[in-house]
């Protein structure tokens, strides 16, 4: 799970975990492309859109242009409901797209799985 916001992360954290599910929390995209390029293997990516250069869509950008974690089920997660940012985020292949506001945090864990496991059947 990729997101510069430290709190939503750990909340998040502690939602999927109560599911049954691990989870790698990082803070900037680059971060996320480096632990990738280490040899981590994630199952779903989840992505912020609004970071730090890179931001989510430059860093899915990157992921997919290096082939980075090919069959990893990827998803933004953020606050970005406009058009425009969800036609990029389709274009570069996401499995699921959820705007936060419109869950609350356990809503989101699930709808997080359920795109992972129709994605994975």
């Amino acid at each position: 799970m990729v997101d510069d916001d430290k709190f939503l992360l750990s909340m998040y954290e502690s939602k999927f975990k109560r599911y049954g599910h691990e989870v790698l929390s990082i803070n900037s995209g680059s971060g996320a492309i480096d632990k990738i390029k280490e040899g981590f293997i994630p199952d779903i990516i989840i992505l912020d859109i609004i970071m730090p250069p890179p931001d989510g869509l430059q860093t899915l950008e990157i992921i997919r242009k290096e082939n980075l974690a090919p069959d990893a089920v990827v998803i933004m997660l953020t606050n970005q409901g406009d058009s425009k940012e969800i036609e990029k985020a389709k274009s570069l292949n996401i499995d699921g797209y959820i705007v936060k506001a419109a869950l609350i945090p356990s809503e989101v864990a699930l709808e997080v799985i359920k795109i992972a496991e129709s994605k994975k059947s």
